[in-house]
């Protein structure tokens, strides 16, 4: 059994980022970094990192499905999101995700940050403008701009603290 798992779904490459991140801070040994969608069988561990990319307000049916099935394990989530960076948003995820956790684990805690968007979703932004919509639209087109450089080095930093403070918590029990 390994020690520590990174398991993450990435539809846009910005969830890797974070996961190889999150990854790198862990120390060496009894580690391993597995794709969800590679078809790798996935090991036992005793902490887990799953990360995920946001649709809709929540995660996709194979992370829900995995948090679901994993018992009696300590448990930290990270996600990238490319609406905004609210931190009323990002608790909403937080929540509609951990709800998946099967209550025999132990919650460590959540990290997401902003990522960065395809290009269409801007495209589809400007054809939905109209005079009655400009202000909500410019706004999501503001965001969308935002977006495109991250996650960034700061992102990065921010998620390898988080791992390194849910280890430290993992060791507390």
């Amino acid at each position: 059994m390994l020690d520590y798992l990174v398991l993450y779904n990435s539809q846009s490459g910005n969830t890797k980022s974070v996961a190889a991140a999150i990854f790198s801070a862990l120390p060496e040994g009894s580690r391993d970094l597995i794709d969800i969608d590679s078809g790798k069988p996935i090991p036992e561990a005793s902490t887990y990192f799953i990360g995920f990319c946001v649709h809709r307000g929540s995660c996709c049916i194979e992370v829900s499905d995995l948090l679901s099935s994993l018992e009696n394990k300590n448990i930290a989530l990270f996600g990238t999101c490319g609406m905004g960076r609210s931190a009323e948003y990002y608790s909403l995820i937080e929540k509609n995700v951990s709800a998946w956790i099967n209550s025999s684990c132990r919650y460590l805690g959540c990290y997401i940050c902003q990522g960065k968007m395809p290009m269409q979703v801007r495209q589809k932004y400007e054809n939905m403008r109209t005079s009655e919509n400009a202000p909500q639209v410019d706004g999501f087109i503001r965001n969308f701009d935002c977006a495109m450089t991250h996650p960034d080095r700061e992102d990065l930093k921010k998620a390898q603290e988080f791992a390194l403070s849910c280890i430290s918590h993992a060791s507390c029990v």
